[in-house]
């Protein structure tokens, strides 16, 4: 084999926990000469991840370790949340993780990026498409979260030379009604939809269930804007956010008055629809973005996964059904992923974005071979 990954916990956050699982994975492919590795550390190895990623580097004899910290990590193994844990993916053979390609070398997959809390304007801009993850770290500390080439830097970008990377994207959004026009808005303040008060319209959307509650789920809900009443059909809506293409508005507080205060000012004339995230929508979602990825790529060799905080365990009631997934569709994969607080992914108009709440997974395949048979004239 030519990828090995393996996921290790333990009580104290240690180099040699790393090291340990860095060299569990070098042994599922035989102790083949590693030519790069990923590591994704707990949060609690914020103070010795210089450390840590050392003691990888000499596990495996190999300088070219990549990575970051995170909320949490998993693998094909499992999941670890709440304690010190270490998650490693180590490439042998054709396979080898770069940090700069030569200029003469064709772009052929998207780069893996991994940083802090924001998305540095040079990865969203159009141009080379990223995947990855990012994780806050600590309020008010400015410890380095990332590494590259064995060393702690504030941003990681990488490439996995010798394979085809290809992505599939669950933002685990559901779609509630139809779409509706702005009629009032106040700075950040959403006043009325239609001559209706925002929150009214809000509830009226909602699933019954969720209705009558006196505090409503803001977190799991979220504005959608559209550029116009456009797209028609509820399949089509929702395979148009599922692609990137419509922007969801997180909703901030339902107020006495009944509008609601949004992340961002939205202007009269602007349509509108809100967007709720359940648990069953979720893994719905999970299993239709790998699902329609899976028949058009050949077997995988491996698969990387960033999946939110907010979309594990915690979203589904202590199991991650995300996970699950990818174990019953990519079953004894080589696996691994970290929750983070935000997901990076691109768009198909272009460019890249920082999500949230959502899953980006990249399924890692040898690339075509050039055939040297010339066609005939």
């Amino acid at each position: 084999m030519s990828v090995g990954s393996a996921l290790l916990a333990g009580n104290d956050a240690v180099p040699a926990l790393a090291a340990a699982a860095a060299s569990a994975a070098l042994e599922k492919m035989g102790n083949r000469p590693a030519r790069g590795a990923l590591l994704f550390l707990s949060a609690e190895f914020t103070a010795q991840a210089q450390a840590a990623v050392t003691a990888v580097a000499r596990a495996l004899r190999c300088t070219e370790v990549a990575g970051g910290i995170a909320a949490g990590v998993f693998s094909d193994a499992g999941w670890v949340l709440d304690r010190p844990a270490a998650a490693v993916m180590v490439f042998a053979g054709d396979l080898a993780l770069v940090t700069q390609r030569p200029a003469a070398v064709a772009d052929t997959g998207p780069i893996l990026s991994y940083g802090g809390s924001s998305l540095p304007r040079a990865w969203s801009d159009p141009g080379r498409d990223r995947f990855g993850g990012c994780f806050a770290g600590r309020p008010g500390k400015s410890e380095a979260i990332a590494w590259q080439h064995g060393r702690l830097v504030r941003q990681c970008a990488v490439e996995l030379q010798g394979a085809r990377v290809d992505l599939a994207v669950s933002r685990g959004w559901r779609l509630l009604g139809r779409p509706t026009v702005v009629t009032g808005s106040r700075a950040l303040d959403l006043l009325e939809l239609q001559g209706e008060p925002a929150l009214a319209d809000l509830r009226r959307s909602l699933p019954p269930q969720q209705r009558g509650t006196e505090r409503l789920p803001l977190a799991s809900l979220c504005a959608v804007l559209l550029d116009g009443p456009g797209i028609a059909s509820d399949d089509l809506r929702q395979q148009a956010f599922a692609d990137g293409l419509l922007r969801p508005v997180a909703i901030i507080a339902a107020n006495a008055d009944g509008s609601l205060t949004l992340a961002q000012h939205v202007v009269p004339g602007t349509h509108l629809l809100w967007a709720i995230r359940l648990p069953e929508a979720s893994v719905a979602d999970m299993r239709r973005s790998l699902s329609a990825l899976l028949p058009l790529v050949p077997p995988p060799l491996a698969a990387i996964a960033f999946s939110c905080i907010g979309r594990g365990p915690y979203h589904y009631g202590g199991a991650d059904e995300d996970l699950a997934c990818l174990h019953e569709l990519l079953p004894q994969l080589p696996l691994i992923g970290a929750y983070g607080t935000g997901q990076i992914a691109p768009v198909r108009h272009g460019g890249n974005r920082l999500l949230q709440n959502a899953v980006v997974t990249a399924l890692i395949r040898q690339p075509a071979r050039r055939s040297d048979v010339q066609p005939d004239p």
